[in-house]
């Protein structure tokens, strides 16, 4: 049986943002449409860590703050919750989600790395805040790094001992590192 989108209900922001608060498992909201969020791999999870961890020692001190998976991020009416981003500025904003990040980065999961690459991605290139894309594998050593400063053109590391640089938070760390 396929059920049609059109007859599935939609939510606005608002209403969205008041039932996840109540919810114990987390969602997305595109388009109007939740989007249940499963679990992740040790893997996955061992990788935004190391990124959220480092980045959070780096930015200590700062008026940059590093966020990893629970932190909702606004995107037009969407909401998404990405592995690891960085927001700066002295304003906190609201204290369920932030709209303003200069990087965002998705460890991939094989269910997730089609939507990651393709419409998420052309969603958080919508965000002006946005400097940097990062997409991360978690079965292999691989890096894709987009940078507006670019056009989005695509840089892919593959070397444990490759430096993945941040120019957005000016940090910088070994692919061995994050793995």
């Amino acid at each position: 049986m396929t059920i049609s989108p059109d007859t599935l209900p939609r939510m606005t922001p608002e209403a969205y943002l008041a039932y996840e608060r109540e919810q114990s498992i987390r969602h997305e909201l595109v388009d109007g449409y939740l989007y249940a969020m499963t679990g992740a791999s040790d893997r996955h999870e061992e990788i935004a860590l190391n990124l959220a961890a480092a980045l959070r020692v780096h930015l200590r001190g700062s008026n940059c703050r590093a966020y990893k998976g629970d932190l909702k991020l606004r995107v037009g009416d969407d909401f998404f919750y990405p592995d690891v981003f960085v927001r700066c500025g002295l304003e906190r904003g609201d204290p369920y989600f932030k709209s303003d990040p200069v990087l965002i980065a998705e460890v991939l999961s094989p269910s997730t790395q089609r939507y990651d690459r393709g419409d998420k991605r052309l969603a958080y290139a919508s965000l002006p805040s946005l400097q940097e894309y990062l997409l991360i594998a978690q079965d292999c050593c691989r890096v894709d790094v987009l940078r507006r400063a670019t056009g989005w053109a695509v840089e892919t590391l593959t070397r444990p001992d490759a430096r993945l640089h941040l120019a957005s938070v000016d940090f910088s760390m070994t692919l061995a590192e994050l793995y």
